[in-house]
């Protein structure tokens, strides 16, 4: 296993919706195996509501990081001065507890958890030193990430507006071409026409053979200038679509499903868009960058494996957005080898701060497959 797949599995256990509520069992397993070891208080009621205390609010650890937190916190503190002992087994769910806080909540609820530990530690409270450190590694880690995953979010987005302004210095550019070319090219075209036609009419004892060259010079400016308006026209039929599109907001997930419908029409073939988990609204960033991932995905499917069945799978999650796009075609790269489409989808999932894998399917055709990083909570 390549060191990309162990932290593919990795990410993938950590994003388990049922991973919290294992870890609370065993921790509370564990916390019970403590109790009942060779300390085994008198008075067990006290003890064993403390011990619970340090491990059962970990099931509850998504819906409610902050209550959470604060109940693991209040249970590992009061342990040590109400009954002389530390419930090492409740440790990892605080770590976890204020991991999840500093990732999710702001630097003010940050702080407001770590002055407990500080004042515990100034206290003079056993193992109040270490119950500082560990609790302000974990509160730094989790803002930490946070931070990390706010400017690679503010990055998609200014790669976003970056696009839309080199689109519109483009659209720009093309109506300023066709005017150039309707006003100036085109006109002195139709003049030259028009003089050499006049030429072989009033042009005295002009001979046969400069008659036919006129005729010539004629039919090729007619012929230049059909062509010059065949291009106007183009350029006049796409200028107006671009520039209705520039006035469109960015794509978003809310549009997968017309992307699906029109890559079904085109293709020929059965594309399906499979969504798991509960849809919520993400960071606009990170939300084109998933529309422009599998939009060209479905290109290169459409143009390399024309006809076979596509599925668009959308997995949300707690702290990711999971992208997976995989056809039944002969399994070969689905990416023009001298074009930019799999360049592409690497630098936009590297923007959001995300991972892309692309290759053939375990049981054939071709997947494309990106993780991107999502906030999760109200800060």
């Amino acid at each position: 296993m390549t060191r990309q797949d162990l932290a593919e599995t990795t990410r993938r256990a950590l994003s388990h919706p049922d991973l919290p509520l294992t870890a609370a069992v065993v921790l509370t397993v564990l916390a019970l195996v403590e109790l009942l070891g060779p300390r085994t208080p008198d008075d067990l009621l006290g003890p064993l509501a403390l011990a619970l205390a340090t491990t059962v609010p970990l099931a509850f650890l998504r819906p409610h990081p902050v209550l959470t937190a604060a109940t693991v916190t209040t249970a590992t503190l009061l342990a040590p001065p109400a009954y002389d002992r530390l419930f090492l087994s409740g440790l990892p769910a605080l770590a976890a507890a204020l991991y999840t806080v500093g990732r999710q909540r702001t630097g003010r609820t940050t702080l407001a958890f770590a002055a407990p530990f500080a004042g515990y530690a100034l206290a003079g409270g056993a193992y109040g030193t270490p119950l500082l450190v560990g609790a302000a590694l974990a509160l730094t880690a989790g803002h930490a990430r946070r931070t990390r995953a706010e400017q690679d979010r503010r990055t998609a987005v200014d790669w976003a507006h970056a696009d839309t302004a080199l689109a519109h210095a483009a659209l720009g550019e093309r109506a300023r071409i066709a005017r150039e070319l309707h006003d100036i090219v085109a006109h002195h075209i139709s003049t030259l026409s028009v003089q050499a036609e006049t030429a072989r009419y009033t042009t005295p004892g002009l001979p046969p053979e400069g008659a036919e060259k006129f005729l010539a010079i004629g039919d090729t400016a007619r012929l230049a200038l059909t062509e010059m308006r065949r291009l106007l026209g183009v350029l006049r039929e796409d200028v107006p679509e671009e520039a209705a599109r520039a006035r469109v907001p960015q794509p978003g997930l809310d549009q997968l499903l017309a992307l699906v419908d029109e890559a079904r029409e085109t293709s020929g073939g059965a594309v399906r868009l499979i969504v798991r988990g509960p849809v919520t609204p993400l960071d606009p960033g990170l939300e084109l960058t998933a529309y422009r991932i599998v939009q060209e995905a479905l290109t290169n499917a459409r143009r390399h494996a024309q006809g076979v069945a596509v599925d668009v799978e959308l997995h949300y999650g707690e702290e990711e957005l999971r992208l997976r796009i995989r056809d039944c075609g002969p399994g070969t790269s689905t990416a023009d080898p001298v074009g930019h489409g799999l360049l592409g989808m690497r630098e936009r999932t590297a923007m959001a701060g995300g991972t892309l894998h692309t290759g053939p399917a375990p049981a054939g055709g071709f997947l494309v497959e990106a993780v991107l990083p999502v906030r999760t909570g109200t800060p």
